[in-house]
């Protein structure tokens, strides 16, 4: 049987999640600090993670980055309170892949599970592209096997990273909005989570770009948003 974490403080809300969890045929795995869970987080494999923000020793934004410091991509819905947008904001930025917003139903709960497994279930699934390959300069893509290569040396990506890096690779020249990017990838339509797509940008850089002054691969539309190099 696939395993569930659930890094929550509150032991009230952490039995109430982990008896749904259970129902949807999963162990539950349970924390109730940051520091705890961290360990878990590090040193176990899970089909995906309950990941409270507010928690003692070591909070979920920090679990969070550590996580995907780590190059472990199992899928992140982190748990934040009604008052708190700019938590979500910053959650998505460092690499959670979905939120939900406390207090929350349990059929709001099972469907944002089930829309992340899915997500990443259909991510796996052979599509029509996925023997389709871009190559543009030293820069290489394997879409179906999810492999990108610069100069024939292996880049390590997360999967959002490497949805967007796809996306504006496939469309050379085109010129894409942050709205549009953010809808696209993550299908979140808030202005605030805007910059979610410049912290990735800004990654993918780092790991595709030999001079971040002087993009080479993905390039700045002024005043607009962000295009890939037309080959």
């Amino acid at each position: 049987m696939e395993k569930v974490l659930i890094i929550e403080d509150d032991k009230d809300i952490s039995e109430l999640i982990s008896i749904h969890i259970s129902d949807m045929n999963f162990e539950v795995d349970k924390a109730f600090d940051g520091k705890t869970g961290l360990l878990k987080a590090l040193n176990n494999t899970y089909k995906f993670i309950l990941l409270d923000i507010r928690l003692p020793f070591v909070d979920g934004f920090e679990i969070c980055k550590k996580v995907r410091q780590e190059k472990i991509n199992t899928p992140i819905l982190m748990l934040t309170s009604k008052s708190e947008e700019i938590d979500k904001v910053l959650g998505l930025e460092i690499g959670a892949d979905d939120y939900i917003t406390k207090p929350f139903s349990v059929r709001e709960l099972i469907a944002r599970v089930k829309a992340v497994l899915r997500r990443v279930e259909i991510s796996k699934q052979p599509q029509e592209d996925n023997d389709k390959q871009i190559k543009s300069g030293e820069l290489f893509i394997n879409v179906g096997m999810r492999i990108v290569e610069i100069d024939k040396k292996r880049i390590e990506l997360s999967p959002k990273e490497f949805d967007l890096l796809v996306l504006l690779a496939s469309n050379p020249g085109k010129t894409f909005t942050r709205m549009s990017l953010l809808n696209q990838v993550w299908g979140y339509e808030f202005e605030g989570f805007e910059h979610t797509v410049n912290s990735h940008i800004n990654r993918l850089r780092t790991k595709i770009e030999t001079n971040l002054n002087q993009p080479e691969y993905i390039l700045t539309t002024w005043g607009v948003g962000y295009k890939f190099r037309e080959n």
